[in-house]
């Protein structure tokens, strides 16, 4: 069924029929009268498209990958060699649930609503769709600066980081173009990048993109597809207001494709993509699989005066090499940060009070194997999709379930096992019912080893990572 759907297309094959009412209604607005109105109110047409990299000859037959029954290969789905290229270079051989189950109709120009968790391959799921639908559609006409031909949001600074590092890796022998907008960064250097570079993919957050849209920097009438990622947490963040007015910006949702993920599917998400989509084929990815079985956890009930004690000697064990600390609240992560870095540990902080340069250099080292031990909020570390975290701690239990399970995914991932603890004060134990539910097993609570309980030793702490206020610089024009 993969073969027949993935493979090369015949004259006979039948496009998907919003498919080509899309690409008509887009080809019309790129070309004629539609567009020459507009370019006098844009700027001029760009003159230099991104090159592809000079590389040694390819081919799929250099990318061995034996058929297996029950897995589909990258290889069956008719993907550019291009494309395949890159997914070689990074290692992919199979697809995942996720992938195998939507690429097959969102690559016909389908809509598609995914339930799936972060760490479940969805990332690259879109990411295929997107990049096939622009190699397959060329503009062959004049473009526009700051036309953006595919859009993906994302709720957070450092998840659309990360989807914008996965695309460039992707793209790597396309000559495709990857643009990020996000807060905190330079606005100038953000738009000086649009006026000098087509924009092929651009990943946003909707505060960023909306400023870049008012200031007539970005157009989004061209955009061919669409992609909401993380829905449920837009709602969490109150970005749905934002996202409705970026979706009026694109052409209408018959003439665009529209990729929808979440990790719930809630009455109101389901209401957005009812909104949002055009007979959208879903996909459900359960999460249990994410949190349980590559991840072993532990539940240590100990007073909130103990908890750092115990967390102390923890981070101290051999075993731990990499270690990410989640606590709820921004002036707790600092404290921790604090008291750790006093005690001579190698630690980085991240949370929505820290700059934006300044976390984008606290990941890059945290990737590069420089700090031994982040410590962030569930907002800052929404987008932290680092190999090799060999220990998660629960400082402070999520008042959110899903957020446990978002939280001990960052370990255990691509293959490898890891560790999760959370610790289970008076506060908060009231929790663990909840997650719990969610997770649809026990979790045995249980008291500290020994060990661990010894008194940390007493250090001055100086503290440095406390916010500021910012000072009211106004709104830039």
């Amino acid at each position: 069924m993969l073969k027949k759907l993935f493979g090369s297309k015949s004259n006979n094959e039948k496009s998907s029929p919003k498919n080509e009412a899309s690409k008509a209604a887009l080809k019309s607005t790129s070309t004629g009268e539609n567009r020459s109105a507009r370019s006098s109110s844009r700027s001029g047409a760009q003159k230099k498209p991104r090159s592809k990299p000079s590389v040694k000859a390819w081919s799929p037959s250099d990318f061995v990958v034996p058929v297996v029954e029950g897995k589909t290969r990258f290889h069956d789905l008719g993907l550019s060699d291009e494309l395949l290229h890159g997914i070689a270079d990074l290692g992919f051989e199979y697809c995942s649930p996720i992938q195998a189950q939507s690429l097959p109709f969102s690559l016909q120009g389908h809509d598609v609503v995914g339930k799936a968790q972060t760490g479940t391959g969805k990332t690259a799921a879109f990411l295929i769709t997107v990049i096939t639908d622009l190699l397959r559609n060329p503009i062959k006409e004049e473009r526009y600066a700051g036309e953006a031909r595919a859009l993906i949001i994302a709720p957070t600074r450092e998840l659309v980081m990360q989807i914008a590092d996965d695309a460039r890796a992707l793209t790597k022998y396309t000559g495709l173009g990857v643009h990020t907008l996000v807060g905190g960064l330079d606005y100038d250097k953000q738009l000086k990048k649009l006026e000098n570079e087509y924009v092929d993919i651009l990943v946003a957050t909707p505060g960023r993109l909306l400023d870049f849209v008012s200031n007539r920097h970005i157009y989004l009438d061209e955009c061919e597809t669409l992609v909401i990622d993380e829905a449920d947490r837009m709602l969490d963040m109150g970005f749905i207001p934002q996202v409705r007015r970026i979706i009026h910006a694109t052409p209408k949702k018959d003439s665009r494709q529209t990729l929808l993920f979440s990790a719930t599917f809630t009455f109101d998400v389901l209401n957005l993509a009812e909104q949002w989509t055009t007979n959208p084929h879903r996909v459900e990815i359960e999460p249990e699989s994410v949190a349980t079985d590559s991840v072993e956890q532990h539940v240590y009930m100990c007073s909130t005066e103990e908890k750092f004690d115990v967390l102390y000697n923890l981070v101290k064990q051999p075993e731990v090499n990499t270690v990410i600390i989640f606590a709820n609240r921004k002036d707790t992560t600092h404290r921790l940060y604090d008291r750790l870095k006093a005690h001579g540990f190698d630690v980085g902080v991240l949370s929505g009070d820290v700059a934006q340069a300044k976390r984008v250099k606290t990941l890059e080292k945290l990737k590069a194997g420089h700090l031994k031990i982040l410590v962030a909020t569930d907002v800052a570390g929404r987008g932290i999709h680092v190999d090799g975290i060999t220990h998660v701690v629960n400082y402070t239990l999520p008042e959110e379930a899903e957020d446990y399970v978002h939280r001990i995914g960052r370990t255990g991932r691509a293959g490898t096992t890891g560790v999760s603890v959370s610790f289970a004060c008076e506060d908060d134990a009231f929790l663990l019912p909840n997650i719990e539910q969610l997770l649809g097993t026990k979790l045995k609570c249980e008291q500290p080893p020994e060990l661990l309980l010894e008194k940390a030793p007493y250090v001055k702490v100086e503290s440095k990572s406390a916010a500021r206020p910012r000072r009211n610089m106004g709104r830039r024009r």
